[in-house]
C-alpha cells in the first residue's frame, strides 16, 4: 500500500486485515451487526394500483450486469434499495453504483439499505467502479453511497477518487454523484465540487414538515444549505434533488418544497411514489395517481426547473442520461 493510502487510513483510525483479491479490505476493531429500522406500527395494507405493476425483464443484459457487479465486489443502489426499475434499467445496461460499502450509518424510515456501523473502507473501489463503467460502455455514470457518518469527511474523498477514475477510463462519460449531507461538513462538499461532477444530486426526500419523521439525522434546512453552497462553489454544475410522494405530504407542501429548491437554484427535480420495502419500514399513506404526477411536472417546469421527471415509478437516477441533456440545453439557452 502506498504512503498516501496509509495516511488516509490513519486519518480514519482504520487497519488492514487482509486482501481480497487485488484490493485491501480495511476493518474497524469494533463491529456491530447491521440492523434494519425498528418495526413500524402495522396498518391495513392498501392494494397496489394497476399503474404500479412492473413488467419483469430479466434477459441477457440483466444477468450479465448482476454477474459483473458480484465479480467486482461492487454494490448498486438498484439492488440495495430494491428499486422497482432495476429490470428495465439493467436490461438497458444502466445502473447506479453505490460506493463506501453496503452498510449505512443512518436508519431512514423509508430505505431498504442495511444500517449499522460499517466495518470496511475499500480504497480500490473507485477503480473497480470505473472498470465496470467501461465494461458497460456507459455515457452517463451515476454514483451514490451509503451515509458514512463514521468517517471524518463522510466519504467525500472516495467520491472524488471515483469521479477521477471514471474519467480516466471514459473521458467522454458524464458523471453524476448523489451525495449524503456530510453532516454539514462543507469542506467535504468543496472537495466533491472541486472534482467537478457533471451533476451534483442531493435528495431532500420529502417536504419540510415530514423531514424529521422520514429521514434519520438529515435535516431539511441543511439539505437546502448544501444545494445552495454547491451552486455557489461551482455555478455551472447543475444541481438536482428528489421528492417521494405518498408519505403524508399535502399538495401545498409539495409546491413549497419546489419553491425552496428553486430558491437555491436547484435545476433538476424528480418525483416518484414511495413504496414500502418491508413491513419494518414506514407505511404508505396513499398511492398518488399518475394524473397528479403529471400536474406536478407542469408545476415544476413552470417554476423554472430545467428538467422534471414525475411519475409513480420515477426514482432519483431514472432516465438520468436524459436529464443531463436537458440541463445542458437549458444552460446553453441561458448564455
Amino acid at each position: 500500500m502506498d504512503a498516501a493510502s496509509a495516511a488516509l487510513l490513519c486519518c480514519y483510525g482504520l487497519q488492514i486485515i487482509g486482501f481480497y483479491p487485488k484490493h485491501a479490505i480495511i476493518r474497524r476493531r469494533v463491529n456491530r451487526k447491521a440492523e434494519v429500522p425498528h418495526k413500524m406500527k402495522t396498518q391495513e395494507k392498501q392494494p397496489k394500483p394497476d399503474w404500479l405493476r412492473i413488467k419483469l425483464t430479466t434477459g441477457g443484459n440483466y444477468a450479465e450486469l448482476k454477474d459483473m457487479m458480484r465479480s467486482k465486489t461492487l454494490h448498486t443502489v438498484c439492488e440495495e434499495a430494491r428499486c422497482p426499475n432495476i429490470y428495465e434499467c439493467w436490461a438497458n445496461r444502466t445502473a447506479t453504483f453505490m460506493i463506501l460499502g453496503d452498510i449505512c450509518t443512518r436508519a431512514c424510515r423509508f430505505c431498504a439499505v442495511k444500517t449499522g456501523l460499517p466495518t470496511e473502507l475499500d480504497l480500490q473501489e473507485p477503480e473497480r467502479v470505473a472498470e465496470a463503467a467501461e465494461q458497460m460502455g456507459l455515457r452517463h455514470c451515476v454514483v451514490t453511497s451509503v451515509a458514512r457518518d463514521d468517517l471524518a469527511d463522510g466519504g467525500a474523498s472516495i467520491f472524488v477518487e471515483t469521479i477521477k477514475a471514471v474519467r480516466r477510463k471514459l473521458p467522454l462519460c458524464s458523471v453524476e454523484v448523489l451525495i449524503p449531507d456530510f453532516m454539514g461538513n462543507w469542506d467535504a462538499l468543496q472537495a466533491v465540487m472541486d472534482a467537478k461532477p457533471d451533476i451534483l444530486n442531493h435528495n431532500i426526500e420529502t417536504v419540510a414538515r415530514l423531514s424529521n419523521r422520514v429521514r434519520a439525522k438529515a435535516k431539511y434546512p441543511r439539505s437546502m444549505e448544501l444545494l445552495k453552497r454547491a451552486k455557489e462553489m461551482q455555478p455551472d454544475i447543475p444541481t438536482k434533488s428528489s421528492i417521494m410522494l405518498g408519505v403524508g405530504e399535502e399538495w401545498d407542501e409539495i409546491l413549497q418544497a419546489m419553491d425552496d429548491l428553486r430558491a437555491v437554484d436547484c435545476n433538476i427535480l424528480t418525483l416518484g411514489q414511495y413504496l414500502q420495502p418491508t413491513p419494518n419500514h414506514m407505511p404508505i399513506a396513499r398511492y398518488v395517481h399518475p394524473d397528479e404526477f403529471a400536474k406536478l411536472k407542469e408545476e415544476g417546469l413552470k417554476r423554472g426547473f430545467s428538467h422534471v421527471e414525475s411519475a409513480p415509478l420515477v426514482r432519483s437516477s431514472y432516465h438520468a442520461h436524459e436529464q443531463v441533456k436537458s440541463a445542458e440545453e437549458a444552460q446553453s439557452a441561458s448564455l
